[in-house]
């Protein structure tokens, strides 16, 4: 069964990989550049204000396209810059983003026959106005009732059964649900058949539906239940926009298309190549080193991981997302750190084979797949917790790393639970393999376990130390931010934007080094339309932008130039909403892991393994703020890598500890009385593991980090930093953090007293007071 279902899933993937394109980001092939200006109404000038709320609204309905890993960037006080990666019809974008989507809901005075017969502004009351109907005619309505603001959702649906066809339907929060029953009761005073027994639905100035209230209701009375129906000529994808649109929300100010082109990549040919080189060399070492290890399960693990990454890959293109030069270095990272469920089950059958003495090798593969299963299981729900609320609270790129995020896990799941498990099970029962039990790789204890077993090692006697010197480096780490501070990026701070018209065509990817050259090693440029070219860098002095310009001149060649077209300051391209929502869902992510954790090892152990994580993230934050290196939208990736290895290493000693606790892990586990000593034969077992799976992620990354180019080293950088920081804490500050928090007593379920023994007979007790 585990065979066929492995086949099925490959096959599938396969099929995918081969058929469906995946979408590549801006830094990789570009994309549509569109321009949008705010204009001010009568009643709101179009401001700085005004433009950072509107480009709020589009992150949303950029989101709602489809479109993954957009970039949107406030130019100056009333621009926006879109950039759109892989959007089929550029236009058609623009037309959407563009839209203003006022909602309103109106009563219906009288319909006006045709356009000549509109009553004139001094026959009109005050808030009426005359609009154009769904049918032709033009009515007459009163002021607004209702806005989209009162809407709670909207949903496109189709109703084959009454012909209704394509519309959508709108439901109304509390408040809006009051409105539309005065509104509609008010309406039904009205006969049946008079224009006033009708309601307006407008959009934009549009009355694209006036139905009349149905004559059941009364007078009064209003049609409760707080929703609606938008009807209309839909077709599916138009019915869907609306509905995007009415849930995003109306802009605040009305938005023109002022440009519209085609943008290079931010990256050159050079770095991609360099990049694709270091992941490549990165992943080959890491299955050397996993053959090195365990011989010929390794090999087979190494299948296993190719078929993970087939895997995601293919789940990456049918859902459409983009790939972006950190989210492939990230993909990469993975696959090394997807290493780390082979290596659970291979140790631990190494153990029950050489420390437990089960002779079979196909006993102690057996028990190392059943007895790694809960490290697995626990690890990699922790991870898909912390995915799935990024996907359904963030936005933006966080959304995009919870996507990946979850991919991966799953992935890593089937390829080691399913896959790596129909190969080991078939290459042990080949009669050559039990013939030569060595070549397996489970048949001896290990370099890294018998390393330990010659030495009597006690790393928790003195937990207090390791949380002092913990303590030291968070100090050390801390001191950092509050001496040197963060130097956040310009994804967070915005920058200057500066465009280019060049008589000669310059190479981007030859201007971005000359650039680096002069001092702006963060420059990105891009190429615009024909003969343009694109800077955005940190803010600059006005002598700082005459170097940029001098720059871009001389590689425009002799008798060239560069004349700069514009020149404006731009906002963050990760907007304070945005950041904002991604630290909630953050936040909401570590309560819910702690929940888990504290259901499934007690309390205190999850507050031991989130207490590691701070640890983690305060270390790698305040080494970055010392190497005066940016934090950006790269180090945000970075950052939320580190988070789910970090717990995913606390998790695996914590099992270990509960497996012993239960009586577990053989008669060494079982001879073991103190919460100390059990603890620390918790982290000894698991140690192998731990160092095994870090080198399988240690080995990309370097490989990363010195052939990636400048691009990709300070992603590498900080995961590195965060991985060896990680395989750190989950020993020395998981663990006594949880021997401080847990009392020093004999086993049984953490935080539990042991039973009082039962007096003999014949002793005398102590009197009760």
């Amino acid at each position: 069964m585990r065979a066929l279902i492995a086949l099925v899933v490959v096959a599938l993937s396969v099929l995918v990989t081969l058929t469906v394109p995946v979408r590549l980001g801006l830094d990789l092939r570009g994309g549509t550049q569109i321009v949008l200006e705010t204009r001010s109404t009568s009643a709101v000038e179009a401001d700085r204000e005004t433009t950072d709320r509107t480009l709020e609204v589009l992150r949303g309905r950029v989101d709602a396209l489809g479109v993954a890993e957009p970039t949107l960037q406030r130019s100056g006080d009333r621009r926006i810059v879109v950039e759109l990666p892989g959007v089929q019809d550029p236009e058609e974008a623009a037309e959407v983003l563009g839209r203003t989507a006022q909602l309103t809901f109106h009563p219906v005075r009288a319909v006006e026959e045709s356009a000549a017969a509109k009553a004139s502004a001094k026959d009109l009351a005050e808030g009426e106005r005359v609009l154009p109907g769904e049918s032709g005619e033009h009515l007459r309505v009163g002021p607004a009732a209702l806005t989209g603001g009162d809407v709670d959702t909207a949903d496109a649906r189709h109703d084959a059964q009454t012909g209704a066809g394509w519309h959508v339907t709108l439901d109304f929060d509390r408040a809006g649900s009051d409105r539309w029953a005065r509104l509609t009761g008010e309406a039904a005073c009205a006969a049946p058949g008079d224009p006033a027994r009708r309601v307006a639905i407008v959009l934009d100035d549009r009355v694209v539906s006036s139905p009349q209230v149905d004559p059941s209701v009364g007078c009064g009375d209003g049609i409760t239940g707080g929703n609606t129906q938008i009807t209309g000529s839909f077709t599916g994808e138009e019915a869907g926009q609306l509905a995007m649109l009415i849930n995003g929300g109306a802009l605040p100010v009305p938005l023109e298309t002022v440009e519209q082109h085609t943008v290079g990549p931010t990256l050159g040919a050079r770095a991609i190549e360099a990049s694709a080189w270091a992941a490549a060399i990165g992943t080959a070492l890491t299955a050397l080193f996993i053959i090195r290890a365990y011989r010929l399960l390794g090999v087979l693990a190494v299948v296993a991981l190719l078929c993970y990454g087939l895997i995601s890959y293919a789940a990456l293109a049918a859902l459409g997302a983009t790939l972006t030069l950190p989210g492939l270095a990230g993909f990469v990272l993975a696959i090394g750190m997807a290493v780390d469920a082979n290596v659970l089950v291979f140790e631990r059958a190494r153990e029950e084979h050489a420390v437990r003495a089960r002779p079979g090798l196909r006993s102690a593969l057996a028990a190392g797949f059943r007895n790694a299963f809960s490290a697995i299981a626990d690890s990699n729900v922790t991870t898909l917790i912390a995915a799935g609320l990024l996907f359904l609270l963030a936005s933006g790129p966080v959304r995009g790393f919870g996507v990946t995020l979850g991919i991966g896990v799953l992935a890593s799941m089937v390829s080691a639970l399913v896959v790596t498990r129909v190969l080991a099970d078939f290459a042990v029962s080949r009669r050559w393999v039990r013939r030569r039990p060595g070549v397996t790789g489970i048949a001896t204890a290990g370099r890294v376990r018998t390393a330990l077993a010659r030495r009597n090692i006690h790393l928790m006697r003195r937990p207090r130390r390791w949380l002092a010197a913990s303590a030291a480096v968070l100090v050390l780490a801390g001191s950092g931010i509050a001496v040197r501070g963060v130097d956040l990026g310009i994804d967070f701070t915005g920058g200057r934007l500066l465009q280019y018209a060049t008589t000669h065509p310059v190479d981007p990817e030859r201007a971005r080094a000359a650039l680096a050259d002069a001092g702006f090693p963060q420059a990105v440029v891009q190429s615009t339309g024909d003969d343009g070219l694109t800077v955005r860098t940190e803010r600059l002095t006005d002598d700082e932008t005459d170097t940029v310009t001098r720059t871009i001149a001389d590689e425009a060649g002799e008798g060239g130039g560069a004349e700069k077209v514009r020149d404006e300051l731009i906002g963050p391209s990760l907007g304070e909403e945005l950041r904002r929502n991604a630290l909630i869902a953050l936040g909401v992510a570590l309560g819910a892991q702690l929940l888990y954790l504290a259901a499934r090892f007690r309390g205190r152990f999850g507050a031991a393994a989130v207490g590691a994580l701070a640890h983690d993230v305060v270390v790698l934050v305040g080494v970055f703020a010392w190497l005066g290196k940016p934090v950006d939208g790269v180090f945000l990736a970075a950052l939320l890598t580190v988070i789910g290895y970090s717990v995913n290493d606390s998790v695996v000693v914590f099992d270990r500890v509960r497996e012993l606790l239960r009586g577990g892990g053989g008669k060494e586990g079982r001879a073991i009385r103190q919460l100390p000593d059990l603890v620390n034969t918790a982290v000894l077992q698991t140690l192998p593991r731990t160092v095994n799976t870090g080198m399988g992620a240690v080995l990309i990354l370097a490989a990363l980090a010195v052939l990636g180019g400048d691009t990709l080293t300070d992603f590498a950088l900080a995961t590195l930093i965060g991985v060896v920081v990680g395989t750190y804490s989950s020993v020395f500050v998981a663990s006594p953090l949880a021997l401080e928090v847990n009392p020093r007593t004999a086993t049984g379920h953490p935080g539990r007293r042991p039973a009082r023994r039962p007096a003999r007979r014949g002793t005398a007790q102590p009197a009760r007071r």
